[in-house]
């Protein structure tokens, strides 16, 4: 055994990383993504990897040690509408919750405007009598008679997989686990997700449209796992596959298909990891600002005191997930976005793309509208034959054609000037996202080394972080499949949550610590389940809290496991005040703090690659040239000749002075005039702006 693989699925493209533990080298693989059926994509990729290695793929699977994926097939299934169809079991009275969420309407004094259609049909939400109250007791009794006559209505109806939330079912799960007993007894082969197993947190709405959520990607994710599976089985994979989850960490399959709702952007969750890791090998930074621009869209995410932020607030398909979830922001500005000038004369690029078929012009598979590739194209960023390697050559007439007739034309500009229009535009786009998280995150992106990666971001990067004010930027040598990098670095991560009102002036020690022991204990024995070593194993623990009459809590770590006396409480309470402090730049000591949710995450660590060092070179890098060529930069003018490099030939210590391009397989990047790049010993560039 000797190959270490991670694949992930985009929307244009299907990355592979793979590392070769003989000899510490590793390679990287793209081929298009097949939308119909994702897993013939990562097979052609594992066709190339064994091309390459000089192996069948047979031989290739058999020798890999380990196989790790992540996708963004159950957000494509979800933004679609391509999901099981769902039926939920409510509480009497509270069947519209769907629909009036937390507010109800997006902007709540336009009266004109309907209520958003709920995930789940009325006709499809059918309540039964109970009533558990906030502390668990049984004010109602659950009239089982109802919930059988639900079951068989749904039935009727000819739902794919049953939802059950009932009110308080976090305080006491009992009428929840119930229904799921009589599912059972009236229609046995019907999946049944329950809000009280799935997401134990309080508001209803979140907990409700988590678990239909994820009651309606059942299906796809067990259907498309199943089918990657069996091809990888098939063709010789022997060992368990690893599923990347929206968390930045590993699980199981059988966990991926019981909550895979933790699957949704599970391939660009692990772009943050390879941020994390590009900076920690090479600098020990804790902050990082982690940017991947791929084939669809551009994707934001922070690590922040050495910790990948997470957030309960992802809205996706117009749903609140509710659960923890990179942080991160993405507009639809891919390489393959595509540009159109609308009556005002106004340049618009993406959300919509090109995807992986036609894919861009210049592929000449029937694109006739032009993309930010087929811009990058025509100002001389790519390379013709960039893409020879996997058999597509760029043919720069297509892409000139679509720019002069959808947006040369009507701007009235030559070709050179609209692609240039459509790469400034695209670029601004990009920075708006970048400084919404940092807004949002309360930070100021002077302070955080930016990592990029993304096919496509080479060639963007650098003018957008000089444009921000950042003073670092690394390009990693792996930035064409950052996410599928950053999975080969993941750890195998679950966390268990549960809800306990206390509040700091009168704390409740005892029960505090009963609960977290009780999480703890679950924690421990699924890191037991997998056999992670005593030595390759770590719990964190954390409470959400608030000040008094706040509507949000943030998560703040604890510093052991229990919180044993005052000493440690005040610690708690002293950390939230700092915590609130950098997110809102406010804090107020005075107040006491509110706790309402507990959490423990288990990590079992996971053997990683040995990336090896470059030996260095010096300054020089007149041995990795190979030649000029004409590329347009606004400041000098517009063409100029721009010194071209093998990014192969590079090595440590070589300084690459702009203007030039810098040419990888996989990517490209730009070095914009009057900066430059130096190559680290870890392979990545790196520029540095006063």
């Amino acid at each position: 055994m000797r190959f270490r693989v991670c694949s992930d699925v985009g929307g244009t493209f299907s990355d592979l990383f793979v590392f070769d533990e003989n000899n510490g080298e590793w390679n990287i693989f793209k081929a298009f993504t097949v939308p119909r059926r994702p897993s013939d994509g990562i097979m052609a990729g594992l066709r190339q990897a064994a091309d390459h290695y000089g192996l069948t793929l047979d031989g290739f699977l058999r020798d890999c040690v380990s196989l790790v994926h992540g996708s963004t097939v159950a957000l494509n299934a979800l933004l679609e509408g391509k999901v099981a169809k769902v039926g939920l079991i409510c509480t009497r009275g509270f069947r519209d919750i769907l629909t009036t969420r937390e507010q109800g309407r997006s902007e709540p004094f336009l009266w004109k405007t309907d209520y958003p259609d709920p995930f789940v049909p009325r006709y499809l939400t059918l309540p039964v009598t109970e009533r558990v109250n906030s502390e668990g007791g049984v004010e109602i009794p659950l009239n089982e008679d109802e919930v059988r006559a639900a079951v068989r209505q749904l039935r009727d109806y000819g739902v794919q997989a049953i939802a059950v939330a009932l009110l308080w079912s976090i305080t006491n799960g009992d009428h929840e686990r119930r229904i799921e007993a009589i599912v059972r007894e009236e229609w046995p082969e019907v999946p049944v997700v329950l809000s009280s197993q799935l997401n134990p947190i309080l508001r209803e709405y979140r907990r409700t449209s988590s678990t239909v959520v994820n009651a309606s990607l059942l299906e796809v994710i067990r259907t498309y796992v199943s089918d990657l599976q069996a091809q990888l089985s098939d063709n010789g994979y022997a060992r368990p596959l690893s599923l990347v989850t929206s968390a930045g960490g590993i699980a199981s399959v059988q966990d991926m298909m019981e909550r895979p709702i933790y699957s949704i952007n599970s391939g660009p969750s692990m772009a943050p990891i390879a941020g994390q890791t590009t900076v920690a090998m090479e600098q020990g930074i804790d902050n990082v600002l982690v940017v991947d621009m791929g084939g669809t869209s551009f994707d934001v995410s922070v690590v922040q005191d050495g910790k990948i932020n997470l957030s309960r607030e992802i809205v996706m398909g117009g749903c609140f997930l509710g659960v923890d979830l990179v942080d991160s922001r993405s507009v639809g500005s891919g390489g393959g976005s595509i540009a159109r000038v609308d009556a005002g004369g106004l340049v618009h690029v993406g959300p919509e793309s090109a995807g992986a078929n036609p894919g861009p012009a210049f592929y000449g598979r029937g694109g006739t509208r032009p993309t930010v590739s087929d811009a990058d194209l025509v100002l001389g960023y790519l390379n013709t034959e960039a893409f020879a390697r996997g058999g597509t050559p760029l043919d720069p007439a297509l892409s000139a054609a679509a720019i002069e007739e959808h947006v040369a034309k009507p701007l009235g500009i030559d070709v050179a000037q609209a692609a240039f229009t459509m790469w400034s535009t695209v670029n601004n786009d990009m920075q708006a996202a970048m400084q919404d998280l940092a807004i949002s995150r309360g930070i100021d992106l002077r302070d955080f080394v930016v990592v990029s990666g993304g096919g496509a971001a080479g060639m963007h990067i650098q003018a957008m972080a000089m444009e921000l004010g950042i003073r670092e930027l690394i390009i990693p040598k792996a930035a064409g499949v950052l996410s599928a990098y950053g999975g080969a670095f993941a750890d195998l991560v679950k966390e268990y949550s549960a809800i306990a009102f206390v509040e700091s002036n009168r704390f409740d020690f005892a029960g505090v610590n009963a609960l977290l022991a009780s999480l703890e204990e679950s924690a421990v024995a699924f890191l037991d389940g997998h056999g992670i070593d005593a030595a390759d194993r770590r719990l964190e623990y954390y409470a959400e809290a608030r000040y008094p009459e706040q509507i949000w809590e943030l998560p703040v770590p604890l510093r052991t496991g229990r919180i044993a006396d005052q000493a440690q409480l005040d610690a708690l309470v002293a950390d939230f005040h700092d915590i609130h402090e950098r997110m809102y730049a406010v804090k107020d000591p005075s107040q006491p703090i509110e706790c309402l949710h507990w959490k423990v995450r288990a990590i079992g660590a996971t053997p990683k690659p040995a990336i090896r060092k470059l030996p260095f070179g010096g300054e020089g890098a007149d041995h990795a040239l190979k030649g000029t060529r004409k590329a347009f930069f606004n400041d000098l003018g517009g063409f100029v000749d721009a010194a071209v490099y093998d990014g192969t030939r590079l090595t440590c210590g070589n300084r690459i002075e702009g203007p030039a391009v810098i040419e990888e397989p996989t990517t490209t990047v730009v070095v914009m005039p009057g900066t430059a790049m130096t190559v680290s010993e870890y392979g990545s560039y790196v520029s540095r702006f006063d």
